[in-house]
């Protein structure tokens, strides 16, 4: 074969051996996989890629008779069914015999696993085609993860029972996860919330099956029920001052900051001790949906190794409270969401591991944004930033620094 002329004759030519797999599944598989090209460049709002592909493929490949061209147009338009002119396709007429339950499954079963800290929830469902001709029972997987704030991967596979006792098994074996039995509606609003977040990314995560699977689990997600109560379930809100002020005092009356001598601190500390504690509250809001208890390992070292240096400026006394302050809010937040004591435990050790690279970071400013540093050459320099005199006479004298900075 020639050089193809349009991407849409480098699908067919992809596709050219569809009408002779074995089941429609197969046939999802391939038509998902090509789809994922499409999703995979787009450079935003990948889903609406996909579907302006679809769109266009099919009006251009309308006239195509042959058997392999009738039928990933068919099977395009049961991936895609919100593609324009995917409810116009109709089967060719060498069509394969499965072709007439593409798409055409339902659920058997939906559950959910992840980790105590709440760092990723994994959801898996269960399908089965309503005439077996059409293919194997599958398993659809994605996984959650809270602090990206994304669906961080998807996989569609089987045999579904062995996936289904091995992560049961994973789960058994491991003190710090959990598994549950999942209402669908909520896997369906979980997944599709997050995922319309990974659409819009502009770099995928690297490693996984995002992009080819993309597209079947994007079908397989549709066949979910929804509810009033999930489908209109709104992300969490950051804390108003009220209730900052409320969660602050309420920890500062707790076991764990007696434990570390934070209830009673000097009152030339007690102004560095409510800039951390505030500082960790802005931290959390920063989350797709905050939660200022929800601390594991994973949190803990993005604030203390990466957040607080991009986004605050520590004074010395600051630097030295703040890892005391992580500490004690890590220990009191697992106290109130019930964690272990080998959770908490684990938390701990991880924060202590921290505490020198965190040191460093703080002495050697590299973690700085231009802002940041900015700021924190004019508190060097003694400009009291309340001072618009001081501070404008400050920036003009600094102005080609400034700029050279954030160039």
């Amino acid at each position: 074969m020639g050089t193809a002329q349009t991407p849409y004759d480098a699908v067919l030519h992809a596709a050219r051996d569809v009408a002779e797999l074995d089941n429609a599944l197969d046939a999802e598989r391939l038509g998902a996989a090509l789809l994922g090209s499409v999703y995979a460049v787009a450079e935003a709002h990948r889903d609406d890629a996909v579907r302006a592909f679809v769109r266009d493929f099919l009006a251009a490949t309308s006239r195509r008779r042959a058997a392999a061209a009738t039928t990933i147009r068919s099977v395009f338009a049961a991936l895609v069914p919100d593609a324009p002119g995917a409810d116009r396709v109709r089967p060719g007429a060498a069509a394969p015999a499965w072709s007439g339950q593409l798409g055409r499954v339902h659920l058997t079963g939906c559950w959910a696993y992840g980790d105590v800290f709440g760092d990723q929830t994994s959801y898996l469902a269960t399908f089965a085609y309503d005439d077996p001709a059409g293919g194997p029972e599958h398993a659809l997987v994605a996984l959650v993860d809270h602090n990206i704030g994304i669906t961080k991967d998807i996989f569609v596979g089987g045999p579904p029972a062995r996936v289904l006792d091995q992560i049961r098994q994973m789960c058994a074996e491991d003190e710090l996860t959990w598994f549950r039995d999942e209402t669908p509606a909520a896997m369906h609003t979980e997944v599709s919330r997050h995922l319309a977040i990974t659409d819009e990314l502009s770099e995928l995560p690297g490693e996984g099956s995002l992009a080819t699977d993309r597209a079947l689990v994007g079908a397989r997600l549709t066949l979910l029920p929804t509810s009033r109560a999930t489908a209109t379930q709104q992300r969490a809100e950051p804390l108003t001052t009220a209730e900052r002020t409320d969660l602050i005092r309420r920890f500062l009356a707790a076991p764990e900051a007696a434990q570390l001598g934070l209830d009673s601190l000097d009152d030339d500390q007690l102004a560095s001790l409510h800039f951390c504690l505030g500082l960790l509250l802005d931290h959390t809001a920063t989350f797709t949906d905050p939660d200022p208890l929800r601390w594991s390992p994973t949190v803990a070292g993005l604030f203390l190794l990466d957040w607080v240096h991009r986004r605050a400026v520590l004074d010395m006394d600051d630097a030295a409270l703040l890892p005391r302050v992580v500490r004690g809010w890590a220990a009191y937040a697992g106290r109130r969401r019930g964690l272990s004591a080998s959770a908490t435990a684990r938390t701990n050790a991880a924060i202590d591991e921290m505490v020198p690279e965190f040191a460093r970071l703080y002495s050697t400013g590299e973690r700085r944004s231009p802002a940041t540093a900015a700021v924190a050459q004019l508190l060097a320099d003694g400009v009291n930033p309340d001072d618009p005199a001081a501070l404008d006479a400050w920036i003009e004298a600094n102005r080609h620094h400034l700029t050279d900075e954030g160039s």
